[in-house]
Formats: structure tokens, C-alpha cells, sequence
């Protein structure tokens, strides 16, 4: 919170207590006059953040002058205000170890408008990749995605002219909410065995699909820290907010989309968390129309894993599964994955340098009946490239193919109850 000083204002107050020496009286009274005609005006922003493919990212900031009367436009630009941006562990850093993504820096204002609630709106630059705008910061020693603390400070350098009444200075900035429609539209539970979940309900009425998405290692609860936030399998990917945009909702007429968090890593102890997965499901189909012929499972890396375990350990649950970059050398069997009888298609990069496609995905592609495959040769989105292991951002965005069929239209057609 801050408000912009110059030098002229400075001296203006230097002027005005020499003034008040003299002639306190009509110091006071020049004061009071002054505050009734530009009483202190506090405002509160929120920051509004999209989740892109490489991970969330705050791209404007909203404040709410709304209440304020109509401001004329012409006065909201770039250069009425600057906005700077600080991002901080929210647990300790252990010593020797270190936390990706923290920043101290002004976010630049790349458009300044005034939306249809009279709100002003500072579009932030933001890109894949770009340091400054990211929500989650990486703390390497743990393995582990945790939602950074913000401190926004925004400083107003211009008055705002208003259309009725004298131009206004806002003297305070208080900081609201963080807010991401896609994540808002999750609402947060906990099974009876403690495992959280965000689940994302349809619009549509009657039995609907559900689509249960298994995140990654580095999006799993720190347990020693207390931090189990439930938060970032929807912030660090698109992994899960694919399924539950409006396109994919089309494509499965509306389908409820589940994102349980593990208390570790999936692949740690499968055995374990796959009763707890089971009972998420159960829980969601108790409480909602699901239809229990069309329950799919995707999930990426330990994800991926914990999608092919969850089909050797319930063979006639899910209708179909899709494991992206999943871990299988020296953690499912042969056998087992030779067992399989749940459609499976499976996705990653051949240039993964952190789960070998190899010994992993095509083995595994090599051994489950029926199964189909797509390997990509890179990970690349909008023309920026990223991590071989990302092999998640196509699925989320529904490109892997297979003679024409999509990997979303695939899933949506296939039935738990055909060929059983």
C-alpha cells in the first residue's frame, strides 16, 4: 500500500507548515478545507490471474472505482499508474535449499480501460516463461509447487477526472482477493479419509460423465510443513481446467471434472492411495448424478502412473484412461499392464529427459491390448516450447489424434459396459 510523493508536494507541505507557524488559525482552517474537498479515498483491487499452460500468471489488476461516479476515460491510460509486484516463500527456505520463481519488480501496464462496472482495469504483460507474473514458486528440495505470498503496490501518479464532482486521488490501495474464474469454478472438499479434492460441476441436469485428473509430483501436499493446499493441481497446469472448459463440456455434454490432491507423491505408495482415489469417486457419485458407464481417468507423470495403476486395480471402473508421461518401469508389473482391459491411450515427448517415453510410455503401449499411443518429437504451444515432460499441455487442449479422432472426442464416446 503506497501513495506517490513528488517534490512538488513536498514543498508544497514545506510552504504550508512555514504558513502554520505564523497563522495557525487559518492553517487549520485551509486544511479543513482542503480534506472536505478531497477526502481520503481508499480503494480495493483484486489481482485477476489466468492459468496458461507453463502455470498461473496474474495478468491485470482490477480496482474498484467503480463506487467512486463515472470517471472519464481519457484519464485512465498507461502512465496514471505504476504497479509493482513482490512474491515470497510462504514456508521457510531450509538451508542449502531454494525456491524457484520468487520476484521483487514493477509488473509493466501494457492497456489501462475502464470495464462496464466502472472498474479500472490495468492489463499486466505477462507471457509463457516470463518471470514476474507467476502465482507458484518451486521449492526444489521438496519437490513441491506452493502458492507464493503477493504484496501488490500500486502508486497513482495522475488525479482521476470524474464527470461529476472534482478530480480524485486515491490515497490507499488495499489489496483484495486472487482471482481466476477456471480455479473459482472448483469448489474445495475433503473425503471421509482426509484426501482433498476440487471438483467442477456441470450446468447440465441428469447423469453426467466424470472425469477424475490425477496431478504431478511437484502439485502433492508437504505434509511436514502442514501446507496442503489443494490448489495447485489447478494453478500449475491446465491439466484438470481443460476438462472443464466450455469446449470440452460440449464434447462430453457436461461432465463433472474431480482433482484429488495427494498427501505425498502418487507413485510413493499406489497401493495405498488408490482406495482413497476410489473413495473420492464414490463420494462425487453419492452426492451427484454421475453415470457410472462413463467415469475417465487422465492424469500426467506420478499422475500418469496412478491413472494405469487405478485400471489394474479397479479393471471395470473407468471407461477409459489416458496416461500422460506416466512412471511404469519398476512400479506396475508386466503382467499386470499386460492385464489391462480399460481403453487406454497413452501421451508423451520423445525428448522427456525427466521419465524416459521409452522404458515408460511405449513399453507400456507395447503391452496393454488395444491401446493407442501419440508420441511428439517436442512440447510446443503457441509457438513456445517448453519441458519434453510437458507432454500435458496437448491433452489439456485436446490436439492428440489418432485418424482423425480427437483424444477428448475418444474419451467421451468409450462405455465401462462395452465388451465387459
Amino acid at each position: 500500500m503506497t501513495m506517490s510523493i513528488s517534490r512538488r508536494t513536498v514543498l508544497a507541505g514545506s510552504a504550508g507548515a512555514a504558513v502554520g507557524l505564523a497563522l495557525p488559525a487559518a492553517a487549520d482552517a485551509a486544511a479543513a478545507d482542503a480534506a472536505a474537498a478531497h477526502p481520503a479515498t481508499a480503494v480495493r483491487f483484486t489481482l485477476d490471474a489466468e492459468t496458461l499452460d507453463g502455470g498461473e500468471q496474474v495478468t491485470s489488476v482490477t480496482l474498484d472505482t467503480g463506487r467512486l461516479g463515472p470517471i472519464a476515460a481519457s484519464s485512465v491510460t498507461t502512465g496514471t499508474f505504476t504497479v509493482h509486484a513482490k512474491a515470497t516463500s510462504p514456508l521457510p527456505i531450509a538451508p542449502g535449499d531454494q525456491i524457484f520463481s520468487e520476484y521483487d519488480l514493477d509488473r509493466p501496464i501494457t492497456a489501462a480501460r475502464l470495464d462496464r462496472h466502472g472498474d479500472i482495469v490495468l492489463e499486466l504483460s505477462h507471457a509463457e516463461g516470463q518471470l514476474g507474473g507467476g502465482t507458484l514458486g518451486y521449492l526444489a528440495g521438496r519437490g513441491r509447487n506452493v502458492r507464493l505470498d503477493l504484496v501488490y503496490t500500486i502508486t497513482q501518479h495522475t488525479p482521476l477526472v470524474r464527470r461529476h464532482g472534482a478530480p480524485v486521488t486515491i490515497t490507499r490501495f488495499l489489496q483484495g482477493r486472487l482471482r481466476n474464474p477456471e480455479v473459482d469454478a472448483f469448489r474445495h472438499h475433503a473425503s471421509r479419509s482426509g484426501l482433498k479434492y476440487r471438483l467442477y460441476s456441470p450446468a447440465a441436469h441428469g447423469p453426467r460423465p466424470l472425469v477424475v485428473w490425477l496431478h504431478g509430483g511437484g502439485e502433492g501436499a508437504s505434509l511436514p510443513d502442514g501446507y496442503y493446499d489443494n490448489e495447485t493441481t489447478l494453478r500449475a497446469n491446465r491439466g484438470a481446467l481443460g476438462f472443464a472448459t466450455p469446449a470440452a463440456q460440449r464434447i462430453f455434454s457436461g461432465a463433472y471434472v474431480v482433482a484429488p490432491q495427494s498427501t505425498s507423491y502418487w507413485i510413493e505408495d499406489g497401493d495405498r492411495f488408490a482406495p482413497q482415489i476410489r473413495e473420492v469417486i464414490r463420494e462425487v457419485a453419492r452426492k451427484h448424478p454421475i453415470d457410472p458407464d462413463r467415469i475417465y481417468v487422465a492424469g500426467c507423470s506420478n499422475g500418469g502412473y496412478m491413472s494405469l495403476k487405478m485400471t489394474t486395480v479397479y479393471p471395470s471402473l473407468f471407461a477409459a484412461s489416458v496416461p500422460i508421461c506416466g512412471v511404469v518401469q519398476s512400479l506396475i508389473p508386466d503382467a499386470q499392464l499386460a492385464r489391462i482391459s480399460t481403453p487406454t491411450w497413452l501421451v508423451a515427448s520423445r525428448d522427456d529427459d525427466t521419465v524416459d517415453p521409452v522404458a515408460n510410455t511405449e513399453h507400456a503401449h507395447d503391452l496393454i491390448p488395444r491401446s493407442l499411443a501419440t508420441l511428439y518429437d517436442h512440447v510446443i504451444w503457441n509457438g513456445h516450447q517448453f519441458p519434453g515432460h510437458w507432454s500435458w499441455i496437448y491433452v489439456a487442449r485436446n490436439d492428440p489424434a489418432v485418424n482423425g479422432t480427437h483424444i477428448w472426442q475418444w474419451m467421451a464416446r468409450q462405455r465401462s459396459d462395452q465388451g465387459r
